[in-house]
């Protein structure tokens, strides 16, 4: 994934994107409400939006959560400027990769709209979220599944290495319990393939296509395009939202007593290994083993 193309894309769709991104707005209105639904509605001390570009969701976020203290991260320091109304009110702004970016500790909510797709790894970036989220933090993400832009990848035979619901799921469940997750499918039309891909540079999701077409590449794309999905009239581009709402999993919870019974002390070995020996040939070390594994046994030791 190259990172430098992500940004250097989205940074020159900051003027058009906040008008042109209205699947994108849609999506983040449709995830806030999921938040209202399924995470405390206690206030938050601390969150942290990662991928938040030109600021849509995060004005949502701010408004609806209230939190704190607010954290904003992006790729494109550009996009500081973009959120400034926020930073006004005391946000502060982390520029950075957030696959390798290190998070506020404890934070209460890691949350992003429309960002994982872009990422190396997500599987490794869940990981390291579990070590910056507090006790019972959230990781509240949406993405988009393997149609998203089916249309494109069918014509170019290129696009993002999507994950699945199922895949994220997978990944997810080592380190979180999953609250929430679902998946739909929204559709646009265009009178025109040319006019798809003006809106897709508008909205800078070309960060991994091509640079520059040959006139002949362009027609045989806008010819392609309409046979295999046009109809006469216009020309469908689909997206594929998946979201996600986890809370932060404890990897070694306590014991407690069970049945109301009073715990009892037990005694744990100094060392992994006892060694029974001696210089006889008849049972007593094999006696001496025996009796040892089940007092400890008996002790719960194992």
């Amino acid at each position: 994934m190259n990172k430098a193309l992500i940004a250097e894309r989205f940074s020159k769709a900051i003027g058009t994107y906040a008008q042109k991104a209205d699947i994108q707005q849609q999506i983040a209105e449709k995830m806030t409400c999921l938040l209202q639904q399924h995470l405390p509605a206690t206030p938050f001390n601390k969150v942290v939006e990662f991928g938040c570009g030109t600021g849509n969701y995060s004005r949502l976020l701010y408004h609806t959560l209230q939190p704190k203290q607010f954290f904003l991260n992006d790729l494109c320091n550009g996009m500081q400027a973009c959120c400034h109304d926020l930073l006004d009110q005391g946000a502060i702004f982390l520029t950075g990769d957030a696959e390798t970016l290190d998070f506020p500790e404890d934070t209460e909510l890691l949350t992003s709209c429309s960002t994982l797709q872009w990422f190396e790894s997500p599987e490794n970036f869940f990981h390291r979220c579990h070590h910056r989220l507090s006790r019972n933090g959230y990781l509240a993400i949406t993405t988009f599944g393997q149609e998203n832009m089916k249309e494109i990848r069918s014509v170019t035979g290129q696009g993002l290495p999507y994950r699945s619901l199922s895949e994220l799921e997978a990944a997810l469940t080592p380190h979180y319990n999953l609250i929430h997750s679902e998946e739909e499918k929204l559709h646009r039309s265009f009178p025109s393939p040319l006019q798809v891909l003006y809106h897709l540079k508008e909205t800078g999701v070309t960060g991994t296509g091509k640079q520059h077409w040959t006139r002949r590449e362009l027609n045989r794309f806008c010819e392609e395009y309409i046979r295999l999905f046009g109809d006469n009239q216009s020309v469908p581009l689909t997206y594929h939202p998946i979201y996600i709402i986890a809370k932060k999993r404890s990897l070694s919870p306590d014991p407690s007593p069970k049945g109301g019974e009073e715990e009892r002390p037990t005694e744990t070995m100094k060392q992994n290994v006892f060694f029974v020996s001696g210089i006889d040939t008849d049972a007593g070390k094999s006696y001496a083993t025996g009796f040892l594994a089940r007092e400890l046994n008996q002790k719960g030791n194992r």
